[in-house]
């Protein structure tokens, strides 16, 4: 019985993808704790999004110039902290997909030249089975044309009286 290859890079890109998620949840209970984290990283991205996502849904409802209030402290480090939690699942996928993408091409290549080289080698061969050919075809020229210039053989009588 054949075997066939066992996706070990896609088990292997599964794995990553499963261990981000708690590497995800220990960033963000990092980001929670630690103020220049909190400050710096999870709360800009934080209030942007609930400006961004206020903006719209009051555009969606017909009001017009209504001023949004940032989030608190707390709902915004929260909030940034979810959001760097899902980029960097996000991100970790994305590699995931590039690594594939660039492991399939690497094996389309490979057996696009393991195409090329057999396609060589059989037009190689397809030549020295042409000239082999050649040569015999002028052997066989050679050989009637000796057969043809021969003295006719005399005739016998073998018939016995």
């Amino acid at each position: 019985m054949v075997v066939g290859a066992f996706p070990i890079a896609k088990l292997l890109y599964l794995g990553v993808r499963q261990l981000s998620k708690p590497i995800a949840n220990r960033i963000k209970a990092g980001a929670r704790r630690s103020e220049f984290f909190k400050n710096y990283v999870c709360l800009p991205p934080a209030q942007v999004y609930h400006w961004v996502e206020m903006r719209t849904k009051m555009r969606i409802m017909g009001f017009r110039g209504s001023t949004i209030k940032p989030l608190n402290e707390e709902a915004a480090a929260e909030l940034g902290a979810e959001l760097l939690g899902e980029a960097i699942i996000f991100l970790v996928g994305g590699g995931c997909m590039v690594l594939e993408y660039s492991r399939q091409a690497a094996n389309s290549r490979r057996k696009e030249e393991e195409l090329a080289e057999t396609i060589n080698s059989l037009q190689t061969q397809l030549g020295e089975v042409a000239l082999a050919t050649e040569t015999l075809d002028a052997q066989i020229r050679e050989l009637n044309r000796l057969l043809l210039s021969l003295p006719p053989a005399p005739a016998t009588n073998d018939t016995k009286h």
